[in-house]
């Protein structure tokens, strides 16, 4: 997986002038666009469309102290004017590029490259499980892609749950973990950036076929699932188990994410400092 990220900062090194595609991008790296997006975040601390007009500007800042003109510099970069190019430039390095050209002002952002900080790694607790076919059955709404902190659309989609809904999820349900579940599924493809949406279902696990209108459904077939259990803080422990899992288990594990649901439960009957969670990621090994 390393080895991917880094042929990819390779491609976008010799590519900065041109248009790159998060297609393009998730072919290099062997990720779907939203899981792509997501591992990079976390690993890099910073999105990667922040992290291309970051390296475009870093090159034009130098070619700038060599000489170029600044019109050239702003359309090779891919502006589409002169004053957007020189807004984007002086928030980036604080002073205008005709200035950074007069009194050859250097400021740089280095090409990233990933490795494994052994130092650095996080002890994780997991276990790898294949379970059968199942079902989960529930309620759904497209909502905007947020890889922190609380989701409103899906507090509202919660929020809408009838008791009638309630009382059917409940009869279905006869799987573990035999409570709620939040599943995340279909992402918007082709973005570089924390946009676009998913489809997220709030529901239960069930091997039965949902009867009801007022329900929907979603077939798993039978995977091999990464189960990662964690206990802490919510909802900051939850999230932090999901960057681990993008930034630190995945690049030094022997498996690779599969394109299904990523589903997650929380016991929120525990103490809110203390509270019990677990993330499912459908994998296969390399």
């Amino acid at each position: 997986m390393l080895q991917k990220f880094n042929q990819l900062m390779d491609y976008i090194e010799t590519h900065l002038t041109e248009n790159i595609s998060g297609e393009t991008i998730s072919q290099i790296v062997g990720l779907s666009d939203y899981h792509f997006r997501r591992m990079f975040s976390y690993m890099a601390g910073m999105s990667l469309t922040e992290y291309i007009k970051n390296r475009r500007l870093s090159c034009a800042n130098a070619e700038l102290v060599n000489g170029a003109k600044v019109t050239d510099i702003a359309f090779k970069y891919g502006y589409q004017s002169v004053d957007g190019f020189s807004r984007a430039f002086r928030e980036w390095n604080g002073f205008l590029p005709s200035e950074v050209a007069k009194n050859k002002i250097q400021k740089t952002f280095p090409k990233f490259s990933f490795f494994i900080d052994i130092k650095g790694g996080i002890s994780m607790e997991f276990k790898i499980e294949k379970k059968t076919k199942f079902n989960l059955v529930g309620v759904t709404k497209r909502v905007p892609i947020q890889f922190e902190g609380e989701n409103n659309a899906i507090i509202e989609l919660a929020q809408t749950i009838t008791e009638q809904q309630r009382t059917e999820m409940h009869e279905l349900s006869d799987l573990y973990p035999h409570q709620v579940l939040n599943a995340s599924y279909h992402f918007d493809e082709g973005h570089l950036e924390e946009k676009g949406n998913l489809t997220h279902m709030i529901g239960f696990a069930t091997t039965k076929e949902n009867p009801y209108d007022d329900l929907e459904q979603i077939i798993l077939e039978a995977n091999t699932w990464a189960i990662f259990p964690n206990r802490g803080p919510f909802p900051a422990t939850l999230q932090q188990t999901y960057a681990n899992i993008y930034a630190q288990w995945l690049p030094s594990s022997n498996y690779e994410l599969l394109n299904e649901p990523m589903i997650s439960f929380t016991r929120y009957d525990d103490p809110a400092d203390n509270v019990y969670s677990e993330v499912w990621v459908a994998v296969k090994e390399k």
